[in-house]
């Protein structure tokens, strides 16, 4: 039901930064807790960021506290995942997910959480 389409990855050298979104087709875009995970080749998916559904609460990995920034615009139904002082290790697919109807970030690290799913777009980052 929920169709999500990230964009804004690219190529960037360490040290510089990425902005990435992911627009989401529901309306009632609000309802949802949000958040971004990455994948390397060879690892497993791993929890990036999570934002409340009203934006007013954010949880964050330990590998990007104070480098990345979770935000959202339930205006435009989009989230958006700042990204600062890139390292090699950053270099991954992101994806962007959707929890059904969840109403606080309990679990916000956890895949089981998220019931929607973008198809994620990749991020490169050189030394």
């Amino acid at each position: 039901q929920v169709r999500l389409v990230e964009s804004g990855g690219g190529l960037v050298q360490a040290g510089g930064s990425l902005r990435l979104s992911c627009a989401a087709s529901e309306r009632t875009f609000s309802r949802h807790v949000m958040g971004w995970f990455r994948q390397a080749p060879g690892k497993e998916r791993e929890f990036v960021a999570a934002i409340s559904r009203s934006g007013a609460s954010t949880a964050y990995a330990d590998s990007v506290k104070g480098r990345f920034t979770i935000s959202r615009d339930n205006a435009k139904n989009t989230v958006y995942l700042q990204m600062n002082n890139l390292k090699p290790e950053d270099t991954a697919v992101y994806l962007c997910a959707a929890s059904d109807y969840s109403s606080n970030l309990y679990n916000s690290m956890t895949e089981n959480k998220y019931a929607y799913w973008g198809r994620g777009t990749q991020v490169t980052v050189s030394s």
